[in-house]
């Protein structure tokens, strides 16, 4: 049975479809199997082609529901569900079918008040700080806001994911054939991170070994999933 991911919260602008592709693209270089599924309806769906992963668009309730079942049939999946933001009751019906929640903030202090609420609201909910700051300084004062201020779930707090232009590009219909070596490290880190949180062991793969051969993007009624064949990046 799959294990199912709902990247959620309150606040708008937080990364997080930036995340779900992210986490997808980094699970698929570490070998393990993996979907990211639309239900933002202000988002098109994107294709899978390039990616590491299967795309799946579920922007209805009935769609969502045909593929989170489908997902709970498959051996070794993970799904992983981009579930917008500003969505309370949304959010509340994704924490309910999922196995772990994530819950993106960037820095300012709006964002950690906001999270800090979804966290207690959500107590299978993990923080991940977001699009992080890489200049040192400003790194150091995010860093201390939330050992301040969000202390208390400091157990629940997952290591920084920086700000990186380039992981714009899985954001695009067509995800170029090589991807920046920084961005492919991120995506690797943050999956090895959530991997450890749901205790799946996995071992890396490398740029030659088998992937998702992502040919279709995932239909509500019927989700055509199957392994490709070796590729390299």
């Amino acid at each position: 049975m799959a294990e199912i991911i709902c990247v959620i919260g309150n606040k708008g602008g937080t990364g997080k479809t930036t995340l779900s592709h992210m986490l997808c693209q980094g699970l698929g270089l570490l070998g393990q199997r993996s979907a990211c599924v639309l239900t933002d309806t202000s988002r098109e769906p994107l294709t899978p082609e390039g990616r590491r992963y299967i795309t799946a668009d579920a922007r209805t309730r009935d769609a969502l529901t045909k593929v989170v079942d489908k997902l709970r049939t498959l051996e070794d999946w993970v799904g992983v569900i981009d579930g917008g933001g500003n969505r309370t009751e949304m959010d509340r019906k994704l924490y309910a079918l999922s196995d772990i929640v994530l819950l993106p903030f960037r820095e300012s202090h709006e964002d950690i008040r906001t999270v800090l609420r979804d966290l207690e609201m959500f107590p299978r909910a993990y923080a991940v700080p977001s699009q992080w700051p890489n200049n040192a300084w400003q790194r150091d004062a995010a860093d201390r806001n939330v050992a301040q201020l969000m202390g208390a779930y400091r157990h629940r707090i997952l290591k920084p994911v920086g700000a990186l232009s380039s992981s714009k590009l899985l954001l695009q219909k067509q995800v170029p054939e090589q991807l920046p070596t920084p961005l492919a490290n991120a995506c690797r880190g943050l999956a090895r991170q959530v991997l450890e949180v749901l205790e799946i062991d996995f071992a890396e793969t490398g740029a030659g070994d088998d992937y998702l051969e992502a040919e279709e993007r995932l239909s509500p009624a019927e989700m055509p999933m199957r392994l490709g064949h070796s590729r390299s990046h």
